[in-house]
């Protein structure tokens, strides 16, 4: 084979697959793309810079995310009556339209819409009360002409499988998988994108002392054991790697200090030759108890300013995508962190909307 083509197969793989075994020639991804790199660095130019990229299918929200050219902010549409800094607001499908709308044209690129508060101690909601709450949502902004991605919260596979039907185009699911056995497979088959998060326990179990425990009082390396082996159960159901995300799920089954530490050493995560490195990254510090914590401010709604810090935080430490209720005000922070800490990007947009969202 021409050097080219192996450098074509193998630069990719390295990025998303590096610890991966080749079966004939019993070398990791990363072992070999280091030798093509020593063998090729005199006789043959540099390999042509590749962009990660994460295909969108939705035929409402065709389009591409360029991974690294900034970072993506991610709305947050809770239609619940419960979640803990606005249950109650957006309950109804027109008020909750009219938000999503709003978040994007303060400039949100993706909305992530949720029927079930995951707060701790959150009531139970059966599925039925689910897909009651997200799916007319969800098929009212394509109605209204919305072509921004949307992004189903939820941990049922039935739920997101109606909701990728109704228009969604990704699953974010806080139990990584963990709670429905059906929801890789489910994934698998509507090829489509899903966020694996961190967490341990349930929504109601979460933050007690079992769950919060971790040896030496140490979260990062459990937390990235774990979200190893969530990675390897969704590809062994059939999920690409390439349509994985990972969330290190701030304030589940985590103290204050805990979801700090993990801002403070996110590079241990996702950084260069971390453990999940080449897995995008999601972080949700948005109006979080350990902003309260830190600053006093015991109303979630007013917890911008510390947000902020810790969206600034999330983007210095890699990540990819920040999932945020102040749309408007983060975009904004985000615009700054990503001039100090991100390689300027490519150029290319990712995201078009008729409601004018940032790929405008």
């Amino acid at each position: 084979a021409e050097i080219g083509d192996i450098n074509d197969s193998i630069h990719p793989s390295h990025s998303i697959a590096k610890d991966l075994e080749h079966p004939k020639l019993f070398r990791t991804v990363g072992q070999l793309h280091s030798q093509l790199l020593k063998s090729t660095s005199d006789t043959y130019p540099p390999p042509t810079p590749l962009h990660k990229t994460l295909p969108l299918r939705n035929p409402n929200a065709r389009t591409l995310w360029h991974w690294g050219a900034r970072t993506i902010i991610m709305g947050i549409l809770n239609v619940t009556p419960d979640s803990f800094s606005d249950g109650g607001q957006h309950l109804s499908p027109a008020t909750a339209v009219d938000h999503a709308i709003t978040m994007i044209e303060h400039g949100a690129d993706i909305i992530d819409i949720g029927g079930e508060s995951t707060r701790p101690g959150a009531d139970h909601v059966t599925e039925q009360d689910e897909l009651d709450r997200v799916i007319p949502v969800i098929r009212e902004l394509r109605a209204r002409g919305c072509t921004i991605p949307i992004s189903i919260d939820t941990r049922r596979a039935r739920v997101a499988e109606l909701a990728v039907l109704a228009g969604a185009d990704l699953v974010n699911d806080v139990s990584g998988g963990d709670h429905d056995p059906l929801m890789y497979a489910t994934v698998a088959r509507l090829n489509v994108p899903i966020c694996l998060m961190h967490m341990r326990g349930s929504p109601q179990t979460m933050q007690n002392a079992e769950n919060t425990t971790y040896p030496d009082n140490d979260v990062v390396p459990e937390l990235n054991a774990h979200l190893a082996r969530l990675v390897d159960r969704a590809v062994s159901a059939g999920v690409f790697r390439w349509n994985v995300i990972i969330d290190p799920g701030l304030g589940f089954a985590k103290t204050a200090e805990h979801s700090l530490s993990i801002l403070r050493r996110l590079s241990e995560i996702v950084g260069h030759d971390a453990p999940l490195e080449g897995f995008p990254c999601l972080v949700g510090p948005s109006r979080k108890g350990f902003i309260g914590k830190v600053t006093g401010e015991m109303d979630a709604s007013r917890r911008a300013f510390g947000t902020a810090a810790a969206v600034a935080a999330a983007v210095a430490g890699g990540a990819d995508v920040l999932r945020v209720h102040d749309v408007k005000e983060m975009v904004d922070v985000v615009g700054v962190a990503d001039a100090v800490w991100r390689k300027a990007g490519d150029g290319k947009e990712a995201v078009v909307c008729a409601f004018g969202g940032r790929g405008q």
